[in-house]
């Protein structure tokens, strides 16, 4: 069956990959990113070259940019059919080095632009009986890691908000996902930042080179286990073609820390079902 496909963040990283690997496997395929004329341009030129691929400029930041897509989506396509939440980016670094800025900044493009799109592309779902939407987020939305504290926190809340919705909408049709990565060497981390308040950081001594230390390790990580981000457009293009109400809720793809995450994600599971249960909703898990 055809189906439509929007997705964020295209315009490097794993949007990138999701937009070849769904494109490929014959979907059609909305790729949204900013900028599309200015330093974007060239990225939403070379997908725009793509089969079934076409590029939308859309703000994440703005309700009436994200509904003025799906609206042009559905005047187009008549449905829409999987939503892939992927945009996003990375802060490090103390966490007393956040200004309430950084942190507004962060939760804005991580959690905020993530209900906003699914807001948006709920209702044509519902009416549809059928839809999928995939949110990312991370294993650190799983288990919070020292110095990227604020980043782990926004992912925390994907988690949130994507497991209460898998349960509510599911009866409805629609099915929700969450992609766990782990490490991957795409462009985010090119683009890292860290808490804008660096005046605090030397109050921390020899603690403030910890985050370095992190990064460090990262790239040890990389060399060592080379793992392929196409892993993780990989398991987004199986969660498409896996059939209606069969979706698992989380996914891990991750070659260094995917076990415990996995693990932690079998146990948090069991336990959720008593406690749904206990409150007579068994209705929900089935």
């Amino acid at each position: 069956m055809k189906k439509v496909i929007l997705i964020t963040g295209t315009n490097s990283g794993f949007g990138w990959l999701h937009t070849h690997t769904l494109s490929q496997a014959g979907f059609t395929v909305y790729a949204t990113m900013r900028d599309t004329a200015g330093k974007n341009r060239e990225k939403a030129e070379s997908l725009a070259k793509l089969n079934n691929v076409h590029v939308i400029e859309v703000d994440l930041g703005s309700e009436v940019s994200v509904n003025n897509a799906v609206s042009h989506i559905l005047a187009t396509e008549g449905q829409l059919d999987v939503l892939v939440n992927n945009a996003g980016n990375f802060m490090g670094g103390i966490a007393e080095t956040f200004t309430q800025k950084d942190i507004d900044a962060l939760f804005d493009v991580h959690f905020n632009a993530t209900w906003r799109t699914i807001k948006a592309v709920l209702p044509q779902m519902r009416a549809q009986k059928q839809g999928l939407i995939i949110n990312t987020s991370s294993v650190l939305g799983r288990f919070s890691a020292p110095f990227m504290t604020f980043y782990n926190a926004a992912k925390f809340a994907v988690e949130g908000l994507s497991e209460g919705l898998h349960y509510e909408v599911r009866p409805l049709g629609v099915d929700v996902a969450i992609v766990q990565p782990g490490a991957f060497p795409t462009d985010i981390f090119g683009k890292s930042t860290y808490g804008s308040d660096s005046s605090i950081a030397a109050d921390y001594g020899n603690l403030s080179a910890l985050p370095d230390q992190i990064g460090a390790g990262i790239g040890q990580l990389f060399e060592n286990l080379q793992p392929n981000p196409q892993e993780v457009a990989d398991a987004v293009l199986n969660l498409v073609n896996t059939p209606q109400g069969q979706r698992p809720l989380r996914t891990v793809v991750d070659v260094a820390t995917g076990q415990f995450a996995r693990d932690a994600n079998a146990h948090v599971s069991e336990g959720y079902k008593n406690f749904v249960s206990a409150f007579g909703l068994q209705e929900l898990l089935n």
